[in-house]
């Protein structure tokens, strides 16, 4: 390593971010580029530890000493080059991705882990500045027609990969622009979407013909497709949301976050929406009913909305701030996370559960009645106890529901094709990425289920290798996965 003794000599930096009263007030990305100097001291540390549980943890395999090393080194172009060579888009994973890497690091035994993310952040960023991001043009066209549907990450990879390989690459999105859950599920705070932009003229060049405004299965017959094309990749997602069927869920005011978030990008991207349909916090009392990602993406954007008060529920206990005993490294450490929307403000509950919508005698929402639980755990399986005298009520105008997906949807395409699903209700597959319909391959949340983009990546490279070996007899593109 360049530096054997960095992490004796420099304790982890925490990303900075804009303060919180300026960037309420704008819809920019929150984080700041991190200096050039500080940033090759975080890359120093990263240990000459022997064996790399940081590899193990991601599932792209991203050679993630070796790149930290050229930084510290000041050779950032061999860093995005040695970080491409296993990531087609490493500024959606530095930016979106949790980072499982930093919570197998080594380093994290007994200190705090590498700011790998951060890192792998600033090596894209450089590159894309300095204009050392090409298209990469396949040397020999196939003469193979491969349709891949849905435009999220896994999509993009697949794409991007068959089209390098040199097959005629079509892929087809339901909505109005490309990029999937990345261009109107993430708030343009949390990923500007110039980052997805630049990817599609890439993408664009090198062949890539992009199609929205095509919902396949409702617009256009999917077997019709299968005609046109000599594979189809299924990257949909998993976008079956899941509900609060409970008293009161008709009232006006409860909506799903992945109603509210895609509109808020819209009103950034200068669309216009009826009045009639716009749901804004400005103003109300907002609770969002689930404590993940997408919750706090609501959170953030309530903030940007102007309201009130926001409060967020979790069914689940609040974890801890550190490792619990039964929780060492390498494994994920199952911690309480803030996100940079917490910071901003808010009320977080834990271990409480809505029990109904109340609202007033215009059907509009007013109170939510709340009660406590404890967790039961009987043979792997957890169930929720009331905790009696527990019922309480709180103020609210406008609830999100935050609360996950529950698998693909089934009506349209899938149905039309007729693929197996697994007993989660995903798309049934083999270890080859193909469902039970020959020539139909899926990669990404459509068979995985609802999981992190650096998963969606990595399948869809996986994918695309086993399409290219089923088009051509064999392949040279890499399968991580």
């Amino acid at each position: 390593m360049g530096k054997p003794t960095g992490f004796l000599e420099h304790g982890r930096a925490k990303q900075a971010y804009r303060p919180v009263e300026e960037r309420k007030q704008d819809w920019k990305q929150v984080m700041q580029t991190w200096p050039i100097e500080p940033l090759k001291a975080q890359a120093s540390r990263c240990m000459d530890c022997g064996i790399p549980f940081c590899h193990q943890a991601c599932p792209l395999g991203n050679l993630i000493p070796d790149w930290n090393d050229l930084v510290y080194r000041d050779q950032w172009k061999d860093a995005i080059e040695r970080l491409h060579a296993t990531n087609n888009f490493p500024e959606f994973t530095g930016t979106l991705c949790p980072a499982p890497c930093e919570g197998s690091c080594v380093l994290g035994i007994n200190d705090e882990a590498v700011t790998i993310k951060a890192v792998e952040l600033s090596i894209i960023d450089k590159a894309w500045e300095n204009g050392w991001i090409e298209p990469e043009l396949a040397e020999h066209k196939t003469g193979k027609k491969v349709g891949v549907i849905g435009s999220g990450p896994a999509g993009m990879a697949v794409a991007q990969q068959l089209a390098r390989a040199g097959h005629e690459v079509t892929l087809f999105e339901r909505d109005d622009r490309i990029g999937g859950l990345m261009r109107y599920g993430i708030p343009e705070f949390k990923m500007e979407k110039n980052r997805l932009d630049r990817r599609m003229e890439q993408m664009r060049a090198e062949g890539v013909v992009f199609k929205p405004n095509s919902h396949i299965g409702i617009d256009i017959d999917a077997n019709e497709l299968r005609k046109e094309f000599d594979a189809i990749v299924l990257t949909g997602g998993a976008c079956e949301r899941r509900d609060l069927p409970i008293a009161g869920r008709e009232l006006k005011g409860v909506y799903q976050a992945m109603d509210y978030l895609p509109q808020s990008n819209r009103v950034c991207m200068g669309d216009d929406i009826p009045e009639a349909e716009v749901i804004n916090a400005k103003g109300k009392h907002v609770v969002i009913i689930g404590g993940g990602d997408t919750g706090a993406d609501c959170l953030g954007t309530a903030h940007r909305q102007g309201a009130a008060s926001v409060t967020s529920l979790e069914i689940m206990p609040r974890l801890p701030e550190e490792r619990a005993e039964d929780n060492p490294w390498p494994q994920w450490p199952f911690i309480l996370r803030t996100a940079s929307a917490h910071e901003e403000g808010g009320e977080r509950k834990f271990s409480v559960q809505t029990n109904q919508f109340i609202g007033d005698d215009q059907g509009n929402l007013k109170e939510l009645e709340l009660v406590k639980v404890e967790i039961l755990r009987d043979a792997g399986r957890i169930s929720f106890n009331e905790v009696p005298h527990s019922r309480t009520t709180l103020k609210c105008d406008l609830t999100l529901l935050a609360m996950g997906f529950t698998g693909s949807e089934k009506p349209g395409m899938l149905e039309q094709l007729g693929v197996k699903f697994t007993d989660r209700s995903n798309v049934w597959r083999d270890q080859k990425w193909m469902t039970n319909v020959d020539g139909v391959f899926t990669a990404g949340d459509m068979q995985h289920g609802q999981s992190l983009i650096v998963w969606a990546i990595a399948e869809g490279r996986s994918a695309a290798a086993s399409v290219d070996k089923y088009l051509m007899g064999s392949t040279d593109l890499p399968s991580p996965v």
